[in-house]
């Protein structure tokens, strides 16, 4: 296989900069910008304003939009009340509290937030009450992780735009829908098998009341209203207006920064800046890579040991394993799916939709692995008299599980039985 040194060298400092996020808690977006500038300006004679071209602005402004605005939404209370009124809904029964998280979890990830604000709001009091009713805290966790990532792909979500975004660069027809509806699909299944094996049939056969603290709920003051109804209405302009996820984002944010001023440096500090310099960063060296023939050579490998057949397991076992030590909307999905068109093209042809439904998928489900964001957000998130270790453990064993299972079910589902028409 013939290929220019440099592209070699594109896809050499991927690696590189994946291998050491993995070891170390540098950023892997500052990295992948360090190592596009090394490789395309120092090395390969690359103009900065042509390197530069390769950061993607739309997608920092939707991360930086969305984050805000939840942010805020954090910051004044309304999330945290919002999840309590659904608590109350059980009316004290115990044993539907991890279903009700779950169902929080997929609501407020679906309009906006994603998995990771949404698993670090709920996670700390869902493990707390798990611990005061003597609810499994490993079911506790698995349930919030998966409603987060169950509604974490929506087409107003930042995870599901950045999908989407990245899909439509390949030219592939928009597809968000599909995607938001089998990733809720399966990941429900997960959270209901969860539930069965770990303890959800005996709390239902005991019927354990709640604490009264779980069920008091005050009232939504007037700029908690006013939240509410931003809220809506950004999922009402993006949905049947085409509005602009991020922009309008924004702009809600700063109406509601404007009506109360006193939770705006609070939402700022609290957006992951960590998370939007990762993604945004990655994708500059990706870009480049794309550039250099990397993409393309990568791609040639990968076909090169897969058939028609197995193309879909290949790739997404590849990227599930890859998703429990690394990012899987800053690594895998930008790693990834831009892999499809050029291994499809040397395989002779395929369906492109089954590839990218099993590389999200797959992705998505191992990150209750304690290596990844949400499993690490649940074990911190455990009240100190739950044995951690434990926790830590139940956690690996689960999210090492799904790569193989996440792999196996979306080549099964949408390979196999080819239900991604």
């Amino acid at each position: 296989m013939s290929a220019s040194p440099l592209a070699w060298v594109s896809i050499a400092s991927l690696a590189l900069a994946i291998i050491i996020s993995c070891f170390t808690t540098l950023n892997i977006g500052l990295l992948s910008i360090a190592f596009a500038f090394l490789v395309g300006v120092l090395w390969g004679g690359m103009s900065i304003p042509d390197l530069l071209r390769g950061f993607p602005v739309s997608l920092f402004i939707l991360l930086v939009g969305v984050s805000y605005l939840f942010g805020l939404a954090e910051a004044n209370g309304t999330l945290e009340k919002l999840a309590r009124y659904f608590i109350r809904s059980v009316k004290g029964r115990a044993a539907l509290l991890p279903i009700v998280y779950f169902v929080i979890a997929f609501v407020l990830s679906s309009i906006g937030p994603g998995c990771i604000p949404v698993t670090a709001l709920l996670a700390p009091p869902a493990l707390l009450a798990a611990y005061e009713t003597g609810i499994s805290p490993f079911l506790m966790s698995v349930m919030v992780i998966h409603g987060g990532i169950g509604g974490t792909l929506s087409p107003i979500a930042a995870t599901g735009v950045v999908a989407n975004g990245i899909i439509a660069k390949l030219g592939i027809p928009y597809m968000g829908d599909r995607i938001y509806l089998s990733m809720t699909i399966v990941s429900s299944v997960m959270a209901a098998i969860a539930f069965t094996l770990f303890g959800g049939l005996k709390l239902l056969r005991e019927k354990k009341s709640l604490p009264t603290s779980q069920t008091l709920v005050e009232k939504f003051t007037p700029i908690q209203m006013l939240t509410l109804a931003g809220m809506g209405s950004l999922v009402i302009a993006v949905i049947f207006l085409n509005s602009d996820v991020g922009l309008t984002a924004l702009l809600i944010g700063v109406v509601l920064s404007v009506l109360d001023r006193k939770t705006e440096s609070k939402a700022i500090k609290s957006m992951p800046w960590g998370t939007i310099l990762l993604v945004t960063g990655v994708t500059v060296l990706i870009e480049l890579m794309g550039k250099l023939g990397g993409t393309e050579l990568l791609a040639s490998g990968i076909a090169n040991i897969s058939t028609p057949a197995t193309i879909a397991l290949t790739l997404s076992f590849t990227g599930a394993l890859i998703s429990v030590y690394a990012s899987t909307i800053g690594v895998v999905y930008p790693t990834f799916l831009p892999l499809v068109p050029g291994v499809l093209a040397k395989l002779g042809s395929g369906n492109p939709v089954p590839l990218v439904l099993s590389i999200i998928i797959s992705g998505s489900l191992v990150d209750a692995s304690p290596l990844s964001t949400l499993g690490a957000l649940a074990l911190a998130s455990a009240p100190e008299k739950v044995d951690r270790n434990k926790l830590y453990r139940n956690l690996m064993i689960w999210g090492l599980s799904m790569c193989v299972i996440g792999s196996v079910m979306s080549w099964l589902l949408f390979s196999v039985l080819n239900l991604a028409r």
